[in-house]
């Protein structure tokens, strides 16, 4: 008996299982009952499922259209944390893979007879707007970037793993090519077979799925539980900043000099009029309003406003007056 039990012993070290690991579910089983589990995931589930299943005659496996248009509805309408952890659980083993390779039902919403062309798959996919874009939004988030430590723009996994599955459910649907359980690649179905002198901007779009780091390091690192701390919620928004208000110079104590005066009010005036901003009842604004209602006579000692009420003559008027008269008499 003690001979036994140090075999079963050896025989874990020597594989390098881990005996807890052993009978632990797969994550892509686990998550396919999370989503049972889920009155709105199920429903949505079932009905992609029961619409990719159905046979429409013996030579057509299925309606695509309407089978890309349930699959649109479920990662449309179902929170992420129930879809994302059926397209990227982790896995041990192939037949975890397998079930991963299985969820979008691609035997109906992926594959085909044929590979077409990727760059005519492209030109079809730009075609209708909202496949096109879909396929800009992963262009721009999951485009590999060596600047940053995860590879994707600003170590954003969660932004490519959103634009990844919003391409599921149009002519663009990617999906993994195998089920290899230790490398994950993921593929358009099309190939570059038939480019001719357009094969090199063929392999480099292809490219931009099959050996995408951005990609791969963010399926990775969901599955792995790693990217909680890596990417950002929510982007950050810098708001704009209000027009910054100078302090309004103060009013010089010496008035002899009108003219300096106005120049200086009429410069505060004007400042505050180009930013657009609310006066206030504060000394050096009411000079400004003041400014605005009355005439100042260069060489003067005298201010007038059209406010006064104080019964005592105006000398602004009555300057006026005499000025008027003088140039009468000249001519």
């Amino acid at each position: 008996m003690i001979l036994a039990n140090t075999f079963c012993i050896f025989f874990f070290l020597g594989t390098g299982a881990d005996p807890a690991m052993s009978v632990k579910s797969n994550h892509c089983l686990d998550a396919a009952k999370a989503c049972n589990l889920n009155e709105n995931c199920k429903r949505l589930r079932s009905a992609y499922i029961s619409t990719c299943n159905r046979e429409v005659s013996n030579f057509e496996r299925c309606n695509r259209r309407k089978c890309h248009k349930a699959l649109r509805q479920f990662f449309d309408r179902v929170p992420s944390e129930y879809t994302y952890r059926m397209l990227f659980c982790s896995c041990r083993d192939q037949a975890c893979a397998e079930r991963r390779r299985q969820t979008i039902l691609p035997i109906c919403s992926y594959e085909d007879k044929e590979k077409p062309n990727c760059l005519e798959l492209r030109n079809m996919c730009r075609a209708d707007h909202l496949c096109r874009s879909r396929l800009a939004d992963f262009h721009a988030n999951c485009r590999a970037s060596y600047q940053t430590m995860t590879s994707c723009p600003s170590d954003n996994y969660q932004a490519c793993l959103g634009s990844y599955a919003g391409m599921i459910g149009f002519d663009m649907t990617p999906n993994y090519v195998d089920s290899n359980p230790t490398s994950i690649v993921v593929s358009p179905w099309c190939s570059c077979r038939g480019s001719g002198n357009m094969e090199e901007e063929c392999e480099k779009f292809l490219k931009d799925f099959t050996e995408n780091p951005c990609l791969r390091n963010a399926i990775q690192a969901f599955g792995n539980g790693t990217d909680v701390n890596v990417s950002p919620k929510n982007p950050l928004f810098h708001a704009t900043q209000p027009p910054r208000m100078e302090k309004t110079p103060s009013l010089p104590d010496d008035l002899n000099d009108s003219t300096s005066l106005g120049t200086s009010v009429i410069t505060t005036c004007t400042s505050i009029q180009e930013q657009g901003l609310k006066l206030n009842k504060s000394k050096e604004l009411s000079m400004c309003f003041t400014e605005l209602t009355t005439n100042i006579i260069p060489g003067s000692n005298f201010v007038g406003s059209p406010d006064s009420v104080d019964g005592r003559p105006r000398p602004v008027i009555t300057l006026t007056a005499v000025t008027f008269l003088l140039l009468t008499l000249a001519l």
